[in-house]
């Protein structure tokens, strides 16, 4: 095999291109039988899941960042479309249709703005309960969603209704049970489980899909329930037929009246997307030891759906199973993604007609597999034992999700993470500490007597404007203590205090003035390099005294020691003259100062 010489340059040789034509080849096995009942899950044509896996996956390889993330199709973000559009009739296929390829450059156009504006880290405040508890919805609405194909029987209901209400309605009050359709769905069942387990005992390739589905058509083929009799149906449902061409350029027909039930469902796949691309691009990374550009990976992700989106596919992801496939096949570049998306388009264009022949039963029970596979139940359940804050995200997100619809479930989490979150962050605690005679600083407790010339308070906490409530009750009690005690002299410690605000710089600025109006000498020590930046942009050394400022430089020479010894020399106590104890230890400076905090 030739090499490119730009290729070359990039240190990329002949091994690495087998590496990745084999890594590749294997995933777009396993990519063509999910793209397909991923489009079943978000009830549109398999063909738009099919076009998923060669159109995002070849869009997503081509600008990310990792080398072993595999965008396409997903069960989680393809049940999350069929959420978003079950407000449309799913009998007007066009208009269905259309409203999928307007999701998906909605969803795209999302995570591309959030890219540009640097906001991924925002996924990383969407608590990992909310995602258990999505995922956990998720496989319970698969599995509820394919108990008709499963059954061999006609979903009853409408998208409109709770999928409870339409699950009842299907199994009791449905058509009989197709006895055949049964059989190939607890078949397919069996050989996924047993094919699986053969593969990992053996290190056999990960193909198994790919051959339960083959077998399950050739079961019915031989048995003669995949002909169509003389009324022209088959014995058990089939999939759609796939044209056996590639996807063509489309502009999607735009309805201003649905935009905005769409944009909500878009925005909720726009994360969770991006929530599930990053932390398997997280988790191989850390296996592979690769460094990836997360930014440049959001930005992928929201031009392969924008594209996707003009190609007529479904929205996708990164997988979470055919990631993992394309790392242990062996892929050392992102070129492995751009061969499983050719791969895939070589069988459309070969062997599309004989995709027809795959039985809905088969697919549903690849689907139930997929839906017991997506909990890890391990997590699951540490989950629910951690905290009442843990358990309950997981519990009100996946009732939501089932009761109500997954995108509500999402935004509710999102929305439960922030609301408890932010009182948590808010927390900012406050102490005194104390010299003691041996020159030792430390917490002040109960016995200890108090100086009644220098007050040291150390702060410690996030210092936005949800702490501001707090930071004055403190100080607060600070100037009532200043004041009854005739204290002269008041370090404040903020070497633990983090993102200084407005708000709270405000509060600390107007107690510096008060406290120096009437004669009291304030220290601000360990003062980090945001804190000092804000408190200059707002003009404190233009009438606080710099030499009142100690801030945090030196690791060996505490700033706080030296604002103690500054005290100390200006009341005019006595230096100590004798070494300290042995049993004294901590972090000292050259005047016998220590400090344990």
């Amino acid at each position: 095999m030739s090499i490119p010489a730009g290729l070359k340059r990039l240190n990329y040789d002949t091994t690495k291109a087998r590496r990745d034509l084999v890594a590749g080849l294997t995933v777009a096995a396993v990519s063509l039988p999910q793209s397909i009942t991923y489009a079943l899950v978000a009830g549109v044509d398999p063909k738009f899941g099919v076009y998923s896996a060669i159109v995002v996956t070849f869009v997503a390889a081509i600008f990310g960042s990792s080398s072993h993330l595999i965008n396409g199709p997903t069960s989680a973000i393809s049940l999350l479309v069929f959420s978003s559009l079950a407000f449309l009739d799913p009998e007007n296929r066009t208009v269905l249709f259309e409203a999928l390829f307007v999701l998906g450059v909605l969803v795209g156009a999302f995570q591309i703005l959030i890219a540009v504006f640097k906001l991924g880290d925002l996924t990383r405040y969407i608590s990992e309960s909310v995602i258990i508890g999505f995922l956990v919805a998720a496989a319970l609405l698969i599995a509820l969603g394919q108990l008709g194909n499963a059954l061999g029987v006609k979903d009853k209901g409408t998208g409109r209704m709770p999928v409870l209400k339409r699950t009842y309605l299907t199994l009791f009050q449905g058509d009989a049970v197709n006895y055949r359709a049964l059989v190939l769905t607890v078949t397919t069942v069996a050989l996924a489980v047993g094919l699986r387990w053969l593969v990992k005992r053996y290190g056999l390739p990960q193909l198994d899909l790919l051959a339960v589905l083959v077998v399950a058509a050739l079961i019915a083929y031989a048995a003669g329930w995949s002909t169509a009799t003389h009324g022209g149906n088959a014995a058990v449902a089939l999939t759609a037929k796939i044209p056996q061409s590639l996807p063509a350029p489309h502009i999607p027909d735009v309805q201003i009246g649905v935009l905005g039930q769409l944009s909500e469902g878009a925005l909720a796949i726009a994360f969770i997307g991006l929530i599930e691309a990053l932390s398997i691009a997280k988790a191989i990374a850390h296996q592979s030891g690769q460094r990836i550009d997360y930014n440049r990976q959001i930005l992928a992700e929201g031009l392969a759906n924008l594209t996707g989106g003009f190609f007529q596919c479904v929205p996708g992801s990164g997988s979470m199973s055919r990631s993992p496939i394309n790392f242990q096949a062996g892929a050392a570049s992102r070129f492995s993604g751009v061969v499983a998306s050719a791969g895939v388009a070589v069988v459309v264009l070969l062997f599309a007609p004989l995709l027809h022949y795959m039985p809905k039963a088969a697919l549903a029970g690849l689907l139930l597999i997929t839906a017991a596979r997506l909990i890890d139940y391990k997590r699951l359940f540490y989950m629910l034992k951690a905290s009442r804050y843990d358990a309950g995200l997981v519990i009100v997100t996946a009732l939501t999700g089932v009761l109500i619809d997954l995108d509500t479930a999402v935004l509710l989490g999102v929305a439960l993470s922030i609301l408890l979150f932010v009182p948590r962050a808010a927390k900012l605690k406050a102490k005194e500490l104390i010299v003691t005679p041996e020159r030792v600083v430390r917490e002040r407790v109960a016995g200890d007597p108090v100086d009644p010339s220098t007050i040291i308070y150390d702060l410690e906490g996030e210092l936005f404007f949800g702490a501001a409530p707090e930071l004055d009750r403190y100080l607060d009690a600070l100037r009532d203590r200043v004041k009854r005690d005739g204290v002269g002299f008041v370090v404040l410690r903020l070497k633990r205090v983090r993102h200084p605000d407005a708000v709270v710089v405000e509060r600390i600025e107007q107690f510096l003035r008060e406290e120096t109006a009437r004669g009291v000498t304030v220290l601000l020590a360990g003062v980090q390099p945001d804190m000092w930046t804000v408190l200059k942009n707002v003009g404190l050394e233009k009438w606080f005294p710099v030499e009142h400022v100690f801030p945090e430089e030196d690791e060996e020479f505490s700033a706080t020691l030296k604002a103690v010894r500054y005290a100390h020399a200006e009341l005019g106590v006595d230096e100590p003259r004798e070494p300290l104890p042995a049993a004294v230890s901590g972090n000292g400076d050259r005047q016998r100062y220590y400090y344990l905090v």
